[in-house]
């Protein structure tokens, strides 16, 4: 065989490798209804049935977020019951590399 070939077999094992190790790789998923600032004192103040103003407009879209990084955009939907969210907007990879 010549190195061109051994590079070339190496290089391709090396990516079938790459790729089953990452996608085996745990992430945390999380959604992001709005986000609020207060003091410590108003925190302190908090009791059931206690309403926190958060920084969206209702209707506006939530972010989805992987390891804290906006990756997308939705909406609330149900499944079977349960919550979930519809995809509106994903963003760009290289948008999301800006952020990091």
């Amino acid at each position: 065989m010549n190195d061109t070939t051994d590079e070339s077999t190496l290089t391709e094992e090396h990516s079938q490798i790459n790729a089953e190790v990452l996608q085996n790789i745990s992430v945390t998923l999380s959604i992001e209804v709005g986000r609020a600032q207060i003091k410590i004192k108003d925190l302190m103040r908090l009791t059931q049935g206690s309403v926190v103003e958060l920084d969206r407009v209702a209707g506006e879209p939530l972010d989805l977020l992987i390891n804290n990084t906006v990756v997308a955009q939705g909406e609330v939907v149900l499944v079977n019951e349960r919550y979930g969210i519809r995809l509106t907007r994903v963003v760009p990879a290289s948008e999301r590399m800006k952020n990091l």
